[in-house]
């Protein structure tokens, strides 16, 4: 059955409401033209600003053509969901406490992946169950799960415009929020473009603790604590180890700086709050964590996805630039004995910097 425009306006309207009934807080409707975003993109690679991250240009065209990634899309939904669990004066007193293990705070509670994508699998069974006459696979959800440019998507959609810092920002929540999509194949009336509200701002330029922000909207994922804590398996630079300094897990540095964030609220979605104390932990307890600790603490949970080594590797930095203490030379001393040469290697430069 063919469809009208205006049926086309009414089910947009009947997309956002239903959306903000599962739980998303904003949800808006663009094309696939990613042209722009595609040059950046390529420049981006072309300096090899992704470092180890070779998934970023693996899949070709598919990440700004979305078409290619599910042929027949048209139109892609993309939605909005916040994840701020505590008040920025608490976030800044972790940072600022060396002894303290920060942990970014998208990563203190439930991975969002499942979370968010369960939901969008609803959004798309009720669009499929009012156009009766789609094919099954006519929509395909997303969720950080694929090559998808989901923040130049969030940006044309309305959601938010992307920051010098490479975030989406949005003028009345800020920018603490996780982004989702939805490929369909409905021609459905399109969203206008967010604008871009930084002006001559340049906080988190000069707040980013290792100056990963090379130039306004150019990140050099090579510098990045999020990148080098997280993304990259093997040895951490030296010279960018005392730059990390408590961080064991991510870096929220250029959030927490920047000035639209006071916009932003706190997430009501009860799978955010932090578990396991994982805000509040000292880095020497978590250090003492076996493997089956951590696994238990870190269940269901994106921090697991670095597995144990890389845990200590990243707490052995952190406890080397803590103020120099017996207490954290005594709990350094027995992991020069670990299975890991990438932890030893770690422990060695931390028990050095305590001297």
């Amino acid at each position: 059955m063919d469809i009208s425009s205006q049926q086309m306006i009414s089910l947009a309207l009947q997309i956002k409401q239903w959306g903000l009934e599962l739980g998303f807080q904003q949800v808006g409707i663009t094309d696939t033209d990613l042209l722009e975003a595609e040059k950046h993109l390529q420049n981006w690679l072309d300096h090899h600003f992704h470092g180890e991250m070779d998934y970023m240009q693996r899949h070709g065209l598919k990440r700004s053509r979305p078409e290619l990634l599910h042929p027949g899309t048209v139109r892609v939904i993309s939605v909005r969901m916040d994840y701020q669990s505590e008040a920025t004066a608490t976030m800044k007193q972790a940072l600022d406490d060396p002894t303290a293990a920060y942990i970014s705070r998208y990563a203190l509670g439930r991975d969002y992946h499942k979370l968010m994508r369960n939901r969008l699998q609803k959004l798309a069974d009720k669009i499929q169950a009012t156009i009766d006459s789609q094919p099954p696979n006519a929509m395909r959800a997303f969720v950080d799960s694929a090559p998808v440019l989901e923040k130049a998507l969030a940006e044309k959609a309305g959601l938010g415009w992307i920051g010098k810092h490479s975030n989406v920002i949005n003028r009345k929540a800020g920018s603490w929020f996780f982004l989702g999509e939805l490929f369909t194949n409905l021609p459905l009336p399109i969203d206008s473009p967010a604008t871009a509200h930084c002006g001559e701002c340049r906080a988190c330029l000069d707040i980013c603790p290792t100056q990963a922000i090379v130039a306004p909207y150019q990140v050099d994922a090579r510098r990045c604590v999020s990148y080098l804590t997280i993304e990259l398996h093997g040895s951490i630079p030296e010279h960018l180890r005392p730059l990390i300094g408590n961080r064991i897990y991510g870096c929220d540095d250029c959030q927490l700086i920047c000035p639209w964030n006071r916009f932003a609220k706190l997430s009501n979605e009860a799978d955010f709050s932090p578990r396991h104390r994982l805000n509040t932990r000292q880095l020497l307890e978590v250090f003492a964590w076996t493997e089956a600790e951590f696994l238990e603490k870190t269940e269901g949970s994106a921090i697991r996805r670095i597995g144990y080594q890389r845990w200590l590797r990243n707490i052995a930095v952190a406890l080397g630039n803590a103020p120099s203490s017996t207490v954290i030379i005594d709990a350094l001393k027995p992991m020069l004995n670990h299975d890991s040469d990438l932890v030893k290697e770690h422990v060695r430069w931390a028990l050095a910097q305590q001297g």
